[in-house]
């Protein structure tokens, strides 16, 4: 298929398409004439690009993580054990940061609570 089908079914832009080929995450096939061509599997993998994104990781991470990621009947699995303690590190990372901005949360709202209301004519 070519870059617009993929862009269709996988619901994400020409552009991102053609980003995460420079960042070395897809590799469509060229024909002759310059022409990228995506397999069916390419699909699925754009759909987890963008979900590992979402999850806050970066596309230099995802460049090493995805070739590890296998589908297993329970769900993806990492086949390369390195990343394992990279990927528990960049949770707990996500998790300190959840954290700080909670804290952040209930401090304006202290603020904002102990603030006497504006009048509005």
């Amino acid at each position: 298929m070519r870059i617009g089908e993929l862009a269709k079914r996988s619901g994400v832009s020409i552009r991102s398409l053609r980003y995460y080929e420079e960042q070395n995450l897809l590799h469509p096939t060229r024909l002759p004439s310059g022409y990228r061509v995506y397999d069916e599997s390419d699909v699925v993998l754009v759909q987890r690009i963008q979900a590992l994104l979402a999850a806050g990781l970066s596309t230099r991470k995802l460049e090493h993580i995805l070739p590890c990621m296998r589908q297993h009947d329970d769900g993806l699995v990492l086949s390369c054990g390195d990343l394992y303690d990279e990927l528990v590190a960049e949770r707990d990372e996500l998790l300190a940061r959840i954290d700080a901005l909670s804290a952040s949360v209930v401090a304006l709202n202290n603020v904002i609570e102990a603030s006497p209301r504006p009048i509005t004519a």
